[in-house]
């Protein structure tokens, strides 16, 4: 979507309906993933890609079909063992296609969405795919506005607050709910397409503790450093697959990256020599989360030597530390759920009591 944005755009500008391809579910060895997109323009212009080959003849002549009579389409495409000259992907794999008319008049919102991608606004569209709504129906949710519908007020509540969630992680995928957005049902299928890079995770210290925050970390949607100045530590071996391995000192590597709103910063290294220059570098740096590992006598000694550095308290009062929610945590997944919680509750503003000591809606506006 991101690469043939300006196409679109221009279409969309001079009042062009287009037909647009985008992959809202593959399975096994697809070639392109969820939020691929291809476009059928003005005077039979084509951009983007859906499988890199294997199926665009088709999903052209779909598209031209869906610009014509308006009526949206899903389609799966897969490899037919039967016939191995239809159109499908001989990779094995399977995708399946939303293709739907985007024109001003069917999609008002199109052009704020295209205005943000092009910012690096984070937006998330949501499309309905399957079920008893509209489909193809469309609704842009930003973190503090929406424009369009899905059909049903209901829905487009439950699906804005979802939309809302999978923005903060830049993630993309398909989401079911009732018709009237009940969370328990699956009546209709919505396509959930974020527009914002991952969120990031900094891990300092590479030990057990590190390796299943790092675990938890990606299975929640960031993407995952670990920081460690001992390369006897620091090994790819020791932590999951997709996540970097660091060796460098820590506060030096962090003084190096960007960071943001959304990152989170894990110090596990328990180390004043570690902990105490990377917390002075951390503290003074945008963050979503900064949590330490530590005992309460640590914490108190910890706290002490930052002072001295010259944090203020208004630094010093961003620190989560001990680190995590009070779960009783002892193993280091244990830890990691505990963490992770904490994390979650801070960016949603939880209070992390159990749910059933608390009133009122689950998920507060």
């Amino acid at each position: 979507m991101r690469d043939i944005l300006p196409a679109l755009s221009r279409w969309y500008g001079a009042g062009e309906p287009f037909g647009l391809a985008t992959v809202v579910a593959v399975s096994r060895s697809a070639p392109r993933g969820p939020g691929a997109a291809m476009a059928v323009g003005p005077d039979d212009e084509v951009v983007g890609s859906v499988s890199g080959g294997c199926v665009e003849g088709a999903v052209y002549d779909l598209a031209k079909e869906v610009v014509d009579d308006g009526e949206a389409r899903l389609q799966t495409f897969g490899y037919s063992d039967e016939d191995a000259f239809a159109v499908g992907l001989t990779c094995g794999g399977a995708i399946t296609l939303l293709v739907r008319r985007v024109a001003p008049d069917t999609d008002p919102s199109f052009g704020a969405v295209a205005e943000s991608v092009a910012g690096h606004r984070p937006v998330t569209v949501a499309m309905v795919t399957d079920g008893p709504a509209p489909h193809g129906a469309a609704l842009a949710v930003w973190p503090d506005t929406v424009e369009g519908t899905l059909g049903a007020p209901g829905l487009d509540a439950a699906v804005t607050a979802d939309a809302r969630g999978e923005l903060a992680q830049g993630a993309t995928g398909l989401r079911h709910y009732g018709p009237q957005g009940q969370r328990r049902e699956d009546a209709v299928t919505v396509f959930l397409q974020s527009f914002a890079p991952p969120p990031r995770m900094l891990v300092f210290g590479a030990i057990d503790y590190a390796a299943a925050v790092a675990r938890i970390g990606a299975f929640l949607g960031y993407r995952v450093t670990v920081c460690d100045a001992r390369p006897v530590f620091a090994t790819p071996k020791r932590f999951p697959e997709g996540v970097e391995v660091v060796v460098d000192w820590p506060h030096r590597y962090l003084g190096g990256t960007e960071t943001d709103s959304r990152t989170v910063i894990c110090v596990l290294t328990h180390d004043p020599k570690f902990d105490v220059p990377l917390l002075e570098e951390a503290l003074r740096r945008p963050a979503a989360y900064i949590g330490a590992m530590g005992s309460r006598r640590t914490h108190d000694d910890r706290m002490k030597r930052l002072r001295e550095a010259g944090l203020s308290e208004a630094e010093l009062a961003r620190l989560r530390s001990p680190v995590g929610l009070d779960l009783g945590a002892r193993t280091p997944e244990e830890v990691a759920v505990s963490v992770a919680a904490e994390i979650v509750a801070l960016r949603w503003g939880g209070s992390g009591a159990p749910l059933t000591a608390t009133a009122g809606a689950i998920h507060p506006s």
